[in-house]
């Protein structure tokens, strides 16, 4: 009976033990879904698109339909920032007649998109409206420097020739929103700071890669130039929910100079 024992404690150990696997799998999958669910980009940018998220084994699949391109890729950087996710396969379906690439509806809706998640300037604010490539804006301003960062904004979407800004300068400054302040989630900021840069002429191109732990924000990657990795810390700084910007990106070094 002496030897038996010990056999038959190891095997209920390793019996448990295996047992054990698939529910910590199916407890990470819940988390993931319910974490997507929660995220800030998925109650606030993307509440009125349906989607549905479904993960196994850490691989998650999303289906469903979002209103443009954007959300498409916003849902899925989201989800893929989330602990746990393997991989990402996006199934979603672009929602209704999209404009055509560079006409006018899709200057105003780029332009749009990169004003979405900077916090010194205001998306639902401003009215955007595009005529043969001159962007007009109008709406209220918290400041002039705020009027001024729209501008800029708008000025770096690829097609844009010149900008207009009509908007009025408040006359009393507004105070940072419920909303700014609040505690958005690492994932969320991560996906809004890919969506900005990927908005952005200047920044569109590059390739970067970005994380987020407690609200610092740590991008990598290769800029041609010191401006170009000064411009993402710039833009990264300006999304909401961001407290640091840690910038490792290297400045490639000119042909001529190797």
């Amino acid at each position: 009976m002496k030897s038996i024992f010990p056999l038959t404690l190891a095997a209920v150990v390793s019996t448990l033990f295996i047992s054990s696997a698939p529910l910590r799998a199916a407890s990470t999958d819940s988390r993931i879904e319910s974490s997507a669910a929660k995220s800030y980009t998925f109650k606030t940018t993307l509440k009125d698109d349906s989607i549905k998220t479904v993960s196994h084994d850490g691989v998650v699949t999303l289906t469903g339909t979002v209103a443009e391109e954007s959300h498409k890729s916003l849902a899925e950087d989201t989800v893929a920032s989330l602990p746990g996710v393997k991989s990402v396969d996006n199934q979603l379906v672009i929602n209704g007649e999209q404009p055509a690439e560079h006409s006018d509806g899709w200057i105003t809706m780029k332009v749009k998109t990169a004003l979405l998640f900077h916090r010194n300037v205001s998306a639902t604010g401003t009215a955007v409206y595009t005529k043969d490539g001159v962007v007009n804006l109008q709406g209220e301003a918290s400041s002039l420097a705020a009027k001024e960062l729209t501008t800029e904004y708008a000025k770096d979407i690829d097609h844009v020739k010149s900008v207009n800004n009509e908007m009025t300068i408040a006359a009393t400054p507004a105070t940072v929103s419920e909303t700014t302040g609040e505690k958005i989630d690492d994932a969320s900021i991560t996906a809004q700071v890919k969506s900005s840069l990927l908005s952005h002429h200047s920044t569109s191109a590059l390739h970067t890669t970005v994380s987020t732990t407690d609200g610092v924000v740590t991008v990598r990657g290769i800029a041609k130039n010191n401006a170009e990795k000064i411009l993402v810390t710039k833009l990264a700084t300006d999304i909401n929910g961001v407290n640091s910007v840690v910038n490792n990106m290297t400045v490639a070094v000119p042909l001529a100079d190797k």
